[in-house]
């Protein structure tokens, strides 16, 4: 057999993966990992995907992705963003990650270097990579209330800049960039004419008087801007796999093509289930909304109690970004300590770039029962830690 290609070589492992194989030789193991709703997708919109069955809708349709969805999106931004926006500027895909990818390629050539947070959503920089593209990561400090800074990411520009990806609400840090900073990487943004993927896929995942926003309501710039979202994590919908693209029409008009020699369409029926989601969503998104703001309260409560554990306050997500440095070891050794010792599977933070050593990724989408017997779980472990190093953190 010949030699494989190097993108396949030379793509990035998950550093999840190795948890998760490492979990399985254990039994019992709590999994804080995946970030999916604890929520099965509401009634309302499996009945539309139901309906659409019954009326055979399962044939193949357009590669944008079919009108009354598109519509659906557009009048989302139209109402989101207060400019109008209609189905020409909507690229339905194969769940955000795919909208991601579509939204590279149309921004960046080989060679090109692209800005991605650091810590940041590991699949930014494997995309990136794939399409012959240069990661540049710029830190993300806690004491920033772990929100990207305009001033690291234009230090972080070269004549070689094309675009960067922007994350708010983040994944894995639960940060939402404010206002006043979003209008700073707004000018840099100018400055430099850079493409912006913006990954807003948590959007609907804030709490208690924070507010969501977006590059896109920023007037000079909105051109430049590529919305990535999906219904994935608002509606709990991730294995619909229902993703799109906002942005100008100039941009979104190419997708299609793309879309043609990649993976053709989404089903017909599982975007007539997107579109249901969207126009009559609200009362499920507020219901689940409040129980992840009651579970990150829980969690918060519960790292206080736990000696060497400390987290930042959360305002947007279904993710906690524990810092553990006071215990003296990698996350990574401490992820797979709790695994072992305390059956409690997490995720380590340098799982999501350099930045991220020193931190535990934990999600809190699961029910309160298993929150507690978790924290339960890794407080007994620390305690035992304290007893053998006698009470130094």
């Amino acid at each position: 057999m010949k030699k494989l290609s190097e993108v396949v070589q030379h793509y990035p492992a998950s550093g999840i993966r190795k948890m998760f194989e490492l979990a399985a030789k254990y039994d019992n193991v709590i999994s804080l990992t995946v970030g999916e709703p604890v929520f099965d997708t509401p009634d309302y919109i499996k009945a539309a995907a139901i309906q659409a069955l019954d009326e055979n809708r399962t044939h193949y349709v357009s590669n944008a992705g079919i009108l009354p969805l598109r519509k659906a999106i557009a009048q989302k931004y139209t109402q989101q963003l207060k400019v109008q926006h209609t189905e020409d500027n909507v690229m339905v895909t194969f769940g955000g990650m795919e909208a991601i990818l579509l939204a590279l390629i149309c921004a960046i050539n080989p060679g090109d270097e692209v800005i991605i947070p650091d810590p940041g959503y590991p699949n930014y920089a494997g995309q990136i990579q794939l399409l012959g593209g240069q990661p540049v990561p710029v830190p993300i400090y806690e004491e920033n209330q772990f929100c990207i800074k305009a001033d690291d990411i234009e230090a972080a520009i070269t004549e070689k800049t094309k675009a960067m990806i922007l994350n708010s609400p983040s994944n894995p840090l639960g940060a939402v960039i404010p206002y006043e900073e979003m209008k700073k990487i707004a000018a840099v943004v100018k400055r430099h004419d850079l493409f912006v993927i913006s990954d807003e896929v948590y959007e609907a995942l804030v709490y208690e008087g924070v507010e969501h926003h977006s590059l896109a309501e920023f007037d000079e710039i909105r051109e430049n801007i590529l919305i990535v979202n999906s219904t994935s994590k608002t509606y709990a919908m991730t294995g619909w796999r229902v993703g799109y693209v906002v942005g100008d029409q100039r941009i979104i008009s190419n997708m299609p093509k793309l879309q043609e020699g990649i993976a053709s369409c989404l089903p017909e029926f599982t975007q007539l289930a997107a579109a249901e989601a969207i126009l009559h969503g609200e009362e499920a998104v507020i219901e689940m909304r409040q129980k992840y703001l009651s579970n990150r309260d829980l969690v918060l409560n519960e790292l206080k109690t736990i000696p060497g554990m400390t987290c930042h306050t959360i305002p947007g997500t279904f993710y906690a970004f524990v810092n553990i440095k006071a215990f003296g070891k990698s996350s990574q050794t401490f992820a797979e300590d709790l695994i072992r010792h305390a059956k409690v599977l997490t995720v380590p933070g340098s799982a999501f770039g350099t930045m991220g050593e020193g931190y535990l990724r934990i999600v809190f989408a699961g029910s309160e029962e298993m929150l507690r017997e978790a924290f339960s779980r890794i407080r007994s472990y620390v305690s035992t830690l304290q007893e053998l190093t006698a009470g130094t953190f």
